[in-house]
């Protein structure tokens, strides 16, 4: 969701059902800025302590690399280094980085989403194979020291909103066992 220089994003997940996410769109497209759609056919690069995609934005008719520099379930805020790639060298890219062998915890994934900003918070609303019905909320940030404040900010559209925001445990753990039933899905 990134939508301008700022390059830390604050961000927490959301689990929910099929009720919940027509409900939250519903709203969100009432009482929010509605960005759009944003589907994208992801392939990750799954490493111990870092995450490299390959992302074809179907809905922006884009694509691009990116590089995570820390892990789901190690905190809210993931710095990203992006690079943009012309859509035809997709399969290209992903063969690339699969012969690096960088890891052999390689994942694809097709995600259903739609963005909206909402009171400053921007809430990406997905459905995936692999996470389910879910929302990204977040806020993009120039430093670490707007961290807490960013924080403070998505729990509290999470609290409006009822939404229950994963912990790192618990993000842990359900990356975990996604990567293990996925692995090797490319």
């Amino acid at each position: 969701m990134k939508s301008n220089n700022k390059n830390i994003e604050i961000e927490f997940r959301s689990l929910f059902d099929k009720k919940k996410h027509d409900g939250l769109i519903s709203f969100l497209s009432r009482n929010g800025e509605d960005l759009g759609q944003d589907d994208k056919d992801v392939y990750f690069f799954i490493m111990p302590t870092r995450l490299l995609k390959v992302v074809d934005n179907i809905s922006f008719n884009s694509a691009k690399i990116v590089l995570k520099l820390n892990k789901i379930g190690s905190g809210s805020n993931f710095k990203e280094i992006e690079i943009p790639i012309d859509r035809k060298e997709i399969s290209r890219a992903v063969d690339f980085f699969k012969s690096l062998e960088l890891t052999d915890n390689v994942m694809r994934s097709f995600q259903q989403r739609r963005n909206f900003n909402y009171k400053g918070v921007e809430i990406a609303v997905k459905y995936s194979d692999v996470w389910g019905y879910h929302a990204e909320l977040e806020i993009l940030i120039d430093s670490l020291e707007e961290k807490i404040a960013a924080e403070n900010k998505i729990n509290a559209i999470a609290k409006e909103l009822n939404l229950k925001l994963m912990t790192d445990d618990e993000l842990k753990k359900f990356t975990t066992r996604a990567e293990e039933k996925h692995k090797h899905s490319v």
